[in-house]
């Protein structure tokens, strides 16, 4: 294993994902958010977006998050889906790079969708593969976002968090934790959120994700679709709570890809995700300063609300800001 130092200099607050209806927006406008997230398959190709792309990195550091290598290919990595990669790569010189852990790629023919691998030791040594062979290429260390489940496999040989864990400790990538996707998850699965974040190996997180779930109710009882397509839900904000309690600050992404709403919607959410991060810390260090009075996860809760409130950066949308649900803070803190 060769290891590659981390070279992101992502500065540990709210980015958001960003979307093409969005980019005349943003080039006119240069709001106040701390980065931008791309996905790396959109700028394979020399286009108009491509060189707004190039604009905006001057003012913002950018994230590239691929969604199309199918890491979990037994085959290995499409070597012109790579060597596209590499240079979009090389062109924008991101502050980071990630990738999914999936698959989508069987006999040359691309699934539009990010399908589950088995927890096995043998898929976990098919993808540790195909992550060292993108590290070594692009000569860097890549973050791997666990995916949202929606079924497991019987000779399954390991919890997700052991085969990140693994995965980490074989390849020396990083980790993307994707909290929504952690949610849907637990819920789908009848897994413990909690328990789930415990159990990763919180040094190698390098950023997190948020976004929005659909419910649907079936015969079997309501399933959680992690559709990017709404706000983040309340217990996904707690949940977000509990992250930054292990791990400690981290980039944080606002990601919405169906039903986009206004910019100003990324940017109120990216706003949130930024006062919740300061009460979480500002909780950490009364915890280590003894003279100062102790803070529960809800106090840290109540004031950042109160600070969404009184804050100019929302003022003239707080209306759309809700509070979080007090009780469902404490539940994931009990």
């Amino acid at each position: 294993m060769t290891a590659f130092a981390q070279v992101s200099c992502l500065p540990a607050n709210a980015g958001i994902g960003l979307r093409h209806p969005h980019i005349a927006e943003m080039l006119e406008r240069r709001p106040s958010v701390g980065w931008l997230e791309v996905h790396a398959e959109n700028f394979m190709n020399d286009s108009a977006p491509a060189d707004d792309l190039e604009t905006l990195r001057s003012a913002y550091p950018i994230s590239l998050h691929g969604v199309g290598l199918s890491l979990g290919s037994a085959k290995g990595i499409c070597e012109t889906h790579l060597s596209r990669l590499q240079a979009v790569v090389e062109r924008y010189q991101p502050a980071q790079v990630s990738e999914h852990l999936s698959w989508s790629v069987h006999d040359g023919a691309y699934l539009n969708n990010l399908l589950p691998l088995p927890l096995t030791e043998e898929a976990l040594s098919v993808v540790a593969r195909n992550v060292e062979r993108l590290q070594e290429r692009l000569q860097r260390r890549v973050l791997i976002e666990n995916p949202s489940a929606y079924l497991d496999f019987k000779h399954a040989t390991m919890s997700e968090p052991e085969f990140l864990s693994a995965l980490v400790r074989r390849t020396g990538c990083g980790l993307l934790l994707d909290v929504n996707n952690v949610y849907v998850t637990a819920h789908n699965l009848g897994l413990d959120a909690l328990a789930y974040l415990r159990a990763l190996p919180a040094t190698a997180v390098g950023e997190i994700h948020l976004a929005g779930h659909r419910r649907i109710d079936g015969e079997g009882g309501p399933l959680l679709i992690d559709d990017h397509g709404s706000r983040v839900a309340r217990p996904v904000w707690a949940l977000y709570c509990a992250a930054l309690h292990m791990t400690g600050p981290q980039p944080t992404l606002i990601e919405w890809d169906s039903a986009l709403p206004p910019l100003t919607v990324l940017l109120e959410e990216a706003a949130r995700a930024d006062l919740l991060a300061d009460s979480v810390a500002s909780s950490n260090a009364a915890d280590r300063d003894e003279t100062t009075p102790a803070r529960t996860p809800a106090n840290c809760t109540t004031e950042c609300d109160r600070s969404v409130r009184s804050s100019p950066r929302t003022q003239t949308t707080q209306r759309h800001v809700q509070a979080l649900n007090l009780k469902e803070v404490r539940d994931v803190f009990a």
